[in-house]
C-alpha cells in the first residue's frame, strides 16, 4: 500500500521546467531513493512534499490526504519529518535540550525557546528524551553542546529528533552529505536499524550509490525534472540508460 502519492505534478521558475509530469508511489514501511544528478529536480520535489513549495499542477496525497496548501508545519504534524542536508540543531544547546525540542512541540503543538527552562523538570519529557538518545546511542553526550559534536553525531542527532515527533514518513536530503566514510557507514547502519525496527516509511535523495544500494528497496530516477525509470536496485544498476548517465559503464 502506498503511503505517497505524487501523481501529474509540474513546478516551473519563469522558463525553467523544474519539475515534468512527476510521477511517484512510496509504499509503506519501505526504503524509496530518488537519485539524479544536479538540476535533475530532487530538492524541488521535495520541497513540494513539505509544502516549501506549492506545484503549479498535480497531487500530492500522504495516507489519503492532500498536502498541497498546508503549511510546512501541519504537513509535519500529519506524520512527516524531514533530514536536511545540513543538519539543522540548535548549536548554542546541549544535545539533551536539543531532543527536548520536538518532544515538547510534539506534545503542546508548538515551540518557544523560553519553555526549554519551564520543561526542564518535567519527568516525562526528560524519560522520553533519554529514551530517544538511548535509541540513537548518544545518552553520554547529552550535557555536550551541539555544535561541538562532528557531522556524523550532529546528523545522528537531527534524525533523532525527527524521530521524536513520532513520523509515518521521514524525508532525507542527502544525509550522508560532507561525511568522512566512517561516519557514513555509521548513518547507513543506523538508517537500516530504523527500517528495521520502526514502523516509519524513507524516503531519502542521495547522490552517494554506496548509501542507495545499501538501503533502497525501489529507486527513482530523475533526469530533467521528469523520471526515467523506476525499479528495484538490481534492475536499476542494469539498466543502460541509468548505467550511462547516472553510475557509470563500470558500476
Amino acid at each position: 500500500m502506498a503511503i505517497l502519492e505524487v501523481k501529474n505534478v509540474n513546478k516551473r521558475f519563469g522558463g525553467l521546467q523544474a519539475l515534468g509530469d512527476v510521477n511517484l508511489s512510496v509504499e509503506e514501511n519501505s526504503v524509496h531513493a530518488i537519485i539524479g544528478p544536479n538540476g535533475a529536480g530532487k530538492s524541488t520535489l521535495l520541497n513540494c512534499l513539505v509544502g516549501k513549495l506549492t506545484p503549479d499542477t498535480g497531487s500530492v496525497m500522504f495516507d489519503g490526504q492532500s498536502v498541497l496548501g498546508r503549511k510546512p508545519y501541519e504537513i509535519n504534524q500529519m506524520g512527516i519529518s524531514r533530514v536536511f542536508q545540513t543538519p539543522e540543531i540548535f548549536g548554542d544547546l546541549t544535545v539533551m535540550e536539543n531532543m527536548m525540542i520536538p518532544i515538547f512541540a510534539k506534545r503542546d503543538g508548538a515551540f518557544r525557546m523560553h519553555a526549554i527552562e519551564s520543561t526542564a523538570n518535567e519527568k516525562g519529557v526528560i524519560e522520553q528524551a533519554e529514551s530517544m538518545l538511548e535509541d540513537m546511542s548518544m545518552i553520554d553526550k547529552q550535557h555536550m553542546h551541539a555544535a561541538a559534536m562532528s557531522r556524523g553525531d550532529k546528523r545522528r542527532l537531527e534524525i533523532g529528533m525527527c524521530l521524536a515527533q513520532e513520523p509515518r514518513l521521514l524525508l532525507l536530503d542527502e544525509p550522508t552529505a560532507g561525511m568522512a566514510r566512517a561516519d557514513t557507514n555509521n548513518t547507513i547502519d543506523l538508517l537500516k536499524q530504523i527500517s528495521d525496527e520502526r514502523n516509519i516509511t524513507i524516503a531519502i535523495i542521495e547522490h552517494d550509490m554506496h548509501v542507495v544500494f545499501s538501503l533502497a528497496q525501489r529507486i527513482t530516477v530523475l533526469a530533467q525534472g521528469t523520471p526515467l525509470v523506476e525499479d528495484t536496485p538490481d534492475k536499476i544498476k542494469g539498466h543502460p540508460k541509468v548505467r550511462e548517465a547516472y553510475l557509470g559503464e563500470s558500476a
